[in-house]
């Protein structure tokens, strides 16, 4: 059986399967009556989006489109996470809808909690996983340990996070015969995308929420020891100040949640958008099939 293994694990293997571990309306003289005018809004937002992690990107792009509906200017600004808590925390980014909660994040909460809010949960079975392919002969990170097989492997270099997870769980599986090597996401992203095509067993990390879930037939490696730590919650946090000037916006969003239906669709447009152009485009589209659900947001 030929096999490829990537993400930031090594794992357990089965007679040839190497497991490697490795983003107003106008008023006038009269009342508008139109049931698309626009409410009373205004004023600059600014959004910081993590690098590299697809449910930021999406939920940031997707409240960017539902903001400018409502008359708002906003801005995303890209950077990865130490950057963008740091600039939440001095006022620079008005919001970030990626903290995962009570773990990943937990040591920028350290940092930075007495100087950002919490807004709101939205998606709450977010975790670092190890996956397979779903007609891969094993189930859990201790299938067969007599049958491991050392290989070269890749992780994600833009989640530290996930990457720290995984060395934890070497010695707890008694892994350290396997070599650990890191890549970028792209190219993990790629041996996966070619072993899916080719028929191949593949280990790769990943986390929860992601598009690949919706994208290919996946199924996450029991970790009976919990290294990978518990599911996690996904949570906004604004700027100190900013419910006072925004209230109508704080509220939206802390009564925002999106299943992992809807997100995982969105991601997957987004990823396979010639480039960033087309991201608008996409979201619109989105939005229009999706109308009820985006309306009710805001409502």
């Amino acid at each position: 059986m030929n096999v490829r293994s990537i993400a930031p694990l090594a794992l357990a293997a089965t007679a040839g399967l190497v497991l490697a571990g490795c983003s107003s309306a106008d008023s006038g003289d009269a009342p508008d009556s139109s049931a698309d005018a626009a409410p009373a809004a205004g004023g600059e937002i600014t959004f910081g989006v993590f690098n590299g992690w697809d449910e930021s990107v999406a939920s940031s792009l997707l409240w960017e489109a539902i903001l400018e509906d409502k008359g708002y200017d906003v801005t995303l600004e890209y950077a990865d996470p130490a950057v963008t808590f740091q600039a939440l925390a001095d006022g620079d980014y008005d919001l970030v809808t990626d903290v995962w909660l009570p773990v990943t994040h937990a040591s920028y909460l350290d940092q930075f909690g007495d100087d950002i809010v919490e807004v709101g949960s939205w998606f709450d079975s977010a975790a670092l996983t190890v996956a397979v392919n779903a007609d891969a002969p094993i189930d859990s990170s201790t299938s067969s340990p007599r049958t491991r097989t050392p290989s070269a492997a890749a992780s994600s270099a833009s989640s530290p996070e996930l990457t720290a997870a995984v060395e934890g769980a070497i010695p707890v599986y008694g892994l350290e015969g396997m070599d650990f090597l890191t890549s970028s996401t792209p190219a993990m992203l790629a041996e996966l995308d070619s072993a899916m095509a080719d028929g191949e067993n593949i280990v790769v990390t990943l986390w929860e929420p992601h598009w690949a879930y919706g994208a290919y037939d996946l199924k996450n490696l029991e970790d009976p020891e919990g290294t990978l730590g518990d599911a996690e919650e996904i949570v906004t946090y604004s700027r100190t100040g900013f419910a006072d000037e925004f209230p109508e916006v704080e509220g939206w969003l802390a009564g925002f949640s999106m299943d992992a239906e809807l997100l995982y669709d969105l991601e997957n447009q987004i990823l396979t958008a010639d480039s960033e152009d087309d991201y608008p485009a996409i979201v619109d589209a989105f939005i229009a099939d999706n109308q009820e659900w985006v309306d009710s947001l805001t409502a």
